[in-house]
């Protein structure tokens, strides 16, 4: 312990990586980097589409597009840093961008988890309740949802970056991850951690348990109400656009509450790395997918822009 004064705070961190073996990183790097061109892609051309199209200037696509917004960020804080670590062959990482990376990634974490809580509420409301949906769901109710997930989801990563980098880290200045990630950077400290896990722990029940039930409730509501639907084919799109939600909430919330939810005595590495594979890098890429390409709206807005893109060339 003795080696705590001599380990400051400014020193710098090595990320090992997802791989040891180069020709296994390789592989994996090169799905990586197409899972990653893919999801900056799909989510841009979204925020453009709902941006553009009257038809899609609804709560339901606002939601939306902030959470395409997210995912652009989130991906962007960690994986371009994975693909120049590899291809330079250095794994370090300063403090301070150590910092901005937990910083972001939790800012973004938190607000996505409470903006897809909103995002089922806006579902519940429409099919549920389609009569009061312009007085519950209105453009107002939307902008101060969207509002709420990022300024709540800041000011929880505030609190939490500057607890966690407070802390002494002594000995090996190593993290077993691909990115900063406080869990994984708590097993590097030298003193008791935890008060913080404690408090880490109370976040995680208002951003993930709180949500996720709210989340499965609305779901839950939804499929008792399409039930009792005549038309045979509305209920089938009603269900399977609930299956593919659930799915991704579930891939979402489940590593998650895995990964910020246990002691930290109980975490391993390769598992921490894999469970974040889903949250940072697969997720981002399902989203646009899931919630607004398969949507008959979405796709009638695609081919129009494509199509007045195409007549003002040829003009």
């Amino acid at each position: 312990k003795m080696g705590c004064e001599n380990h400051t705070s400014s020193s710098d961190f090595i990320l090992l990586g997802l791989f040891s073996s180069s020709q296994t990183s390789l592989i994996f790097l090169s799905f990586i980097s197409i899972v990653f061109i893919i999801t900056i892609t799909e989510n841009t051309m979204m925020i453009i589409l709902i941006h553009r199209e009257s038809r899609l200037h609804t709560p339901m696509y606002f939601l939306l597009s902030h959470l395409s917004l997210m995912d652009i960020l989130h991906t962007s804080n960690i994986v371009p840093k994975m693909i120049t670590d590899f291809l330079s062959g250095s794994k370090t990482i300063s403090f301070a961008t150590c910092g901005f990376q937990i910083f972001l990634s939790l800012t973004l974490l938190g607000g996505e988890c409470l903006l897809l809580a909103a995002m089922s509420y806006d579902r519940y409301v429409a099919i549920c309740h389609p009569l009061r949906y312009p007085i519950l769901m209105n453009d107002c109710v939307s902008v101060l949802m969207a509002g709420g997930a990022w300024f709540i989801g800041i000011i929880n990563s505030i609190v939490h970056t500057a607890y966690a980098l407070h802390f002494p880290f002594c000995g090996s200045r190593a993290i077993d991850h691909f990115f900063c990630e406080v869990p994984a950077m708590l097993v590097l400290s030298c003193v008791d951690t935890t008060l913080y896990e404690r408090a880490a722990y109370a976040s995680g029940i208002i951003f993930l348990f709180i949500p996720s039930s709210l989340i499965f409730a609305s779901y839950v509501q939804i499929l008792l109400t399409v039930l009792h639907m005549k038309s045979k084919e509305a209920r089938k799109k009603s269900f399977s656009t609930c299956f593919f939600h659930m799915i991704v909430v579930i891939m979402y919330y489940g590593p998650f509450i895995f990964t910020y939810m246990r002691p930290k005595k109980h975490h391993t590495p390769g598992q921490d790395k894999s469970l974040a594979i889903f949250y940072t890098i697969l997720t981002p890429s399902f989203n646009p997918i899931i919630y607004s390409i398969r949507n008959k709206d979405v796709l009638d807005a695609m081919k129009n822009m494509l199509r007045s893109n195409f007549l003002h060339k040829m003009l």
